[in-house]
């Protein structure tokens, strides 16, 4: 006999490369760096894997499906406000955020002095305690496209739970 658990888990993982001129934005802080991530919203990483994360823990899909970027109602936009409506979509479907653990892969900029800012931006954004989100950075030993500092990469888990 299967027994239904009341909680769930998703993953997330997404990459960007790296643009002059396109501001550098991380869980809705804007870091000062030349270079930014490139995308059809403000390309912010780390709001890009939390909501695959989420998604994929309630079985809702991923970020392409519910904002493609071939739509133009989401150029440009905040991807905070595509977060804010994943965690919509997550508490319609009756699950509450447990917690989150995000790891950011890159050279530059360093974030540790961001993290504690970042963390608050996406506590108030998802309307959870900054205890319950993780955030951590790492380079690539200047390694690949991100050693290259050619883009960024970053991962996330997301635990869910039935309200």
């Amino acid at each position: 006999r299967i027994i239904s658990m009341n909680i769930r888990v998703g993953q997330g993982y997404d990459v960007h490369r790296l643009a002059e001129g396109r501001p550098f934005i991380l869980g809705g802080l804007e870091i000062a760096h030349p270079v930014g991530p490139l995308g059809h919203s403000d390309a912010d990483l780390v709001c890009h894997v939390l909501c695959d994360a989420l998604l994929g823990a309630a079985n809702l899909g991923n970020i392409g499906y519910h904002f493609s970027d071939k739509d133009p109602r989401w150029k440009g936009v905040a991807s905070t406000l595509l977060l804010a409506r994943v965690l919509e979509m997550v508490r319609e479907n009756g699950y509450e955020v447990g917690n989150v653990d995000v790891t950011v892969v890159l050279q530059e900029p360093k974030l540790n002095p961001h993290i504690p800012a970042i963390k608050a931006s996406l506590a108030a954004v998802m309307n959870v305690a900054e205890e319950d989100i993780s955030l951590k950075a790492t380079t690539s030993e200047h390694l690949g496209f991100v050693g290259r500092q050619e883009g960024i990469a970053a991962h996330c888990v997301a635990l869910i739970y039935k309200k």
